[in-house]
This record gives C-alpha cells, structure tokens and sequence, in this order.
C-alpha cells in the first residue's frame, strides 16, 4: 500500500489544523458573542428609531393641529376684515351720501340766495327806475299849487297812521 501525499491532502490537512485551532481558541463563541452584541446593538437602534418614529409622528400629528387651526385662524382673520370692509364701506357710503345730501342743501341754499339777492336788486333797480320816471312826470306835470296839497295829503295821513 503506497500512500501518495499530494498538495490537496496538505491543504486539507491545513484546514482542519486551522478549524482545530479555532476551536481551541473559542474563536467561534467569540464570534457568536460579537454578533449577538451587534445583534442586540442593532436590536436597540431599532428601538430607538421607533421610538424616533412615534416621537416624529407625534410632532407632525402637533404640527397638522397647529397649521389648522392657523389656517381657522385666518379664515377667521379674513373673515372678519371682509366683515369691517364691508361696514366701512357702508358707512363711507352713508357719510358720503351725507355729505352730497349737504353739498346739494348747500347748493339749492346758495342759489335761492343768489335768486333772493337778484331779485331784490331788480325790484331795487326797478323801484329806483319807477322813482326816476314818477319824479320825471312830477316835475313837468305838477305845479306849485298841486305840490301843497298833495303834502298836505301826505301830513294828514301820516298823522292819521301815527295817532
């Protein structure tokens, strides 16, 4: 029986001197207790992103909240500057129908004035007239002796108003 040790029976050789001493050295155990730290590592980071992601979902659960009711709160705003537009427009409405109802007042006010005024220099301008052309006619048609009596008409009348 020849026995022939050739490259592959060394290299198997090796290997199981290597497994062997492996094992010796607890490499495995060791291996395994690092792997059940990266395990539990792992498992924490895992919690600790859930929990991030409750705590995440509880911030935009509180910031939905809050940009609704500041959206409420703006409508509201909005609202309610249409409201005082709306009644600031209608009082400046009123104020302004006021103030035309007054200008016009004013107006009719000035222009009765003006016709009361025109009016009184005509009836001036006409009693002046009527004076100048009844003192014309006096003059060529009344005599020394009609001048007498009409003044003596004229003082008895006045006596008889003023006693």
């Amino acid at each position: 029986m020849n026995i022939e040790f050739d490259a592959t029976f060394f290299a198997f050789v090796a290997l199981v001197l290597f497994f062997g001493v492996l094992w010796y050295l607890k490499i495995p155990a060791q291996i395994g207790a690092m792997l059940d730290q990266r395990s539990a590592a792992i498992g924490k980071e895992l919690a600790e992103a859930k929990k991030l992601r409750e705590q995440a979902a509880a911030l935009l659960a509180e910031y939905q909240a809050k940009k609704a009711a500041a959206e409420r709160q703006a409508q509201d705003i909005v609202s309610q500057a249409r409201t005082q537009a709306a009644a600031v427009a209608a009082e400046t409405r009123t104020q302004m129908a006021e103030a035309l109802k007054r200008r016009e007042q004013d107006a009719v006010d000035k222009i009765a004035r003006a016709e009361a005024s025109a009016l009184a220099e005509v009836r001036a301008a006409a009693a002046e007239a009527a004076m100048a052309a009844a003192e014309q006619i006096l003059r060529k048609e009344l005599t020394a002796a009609k001048q007498a009596e009409l003044i003596t008409k004229g003082a008895a009348e006045l006596a008889k108003k003023f006693a």
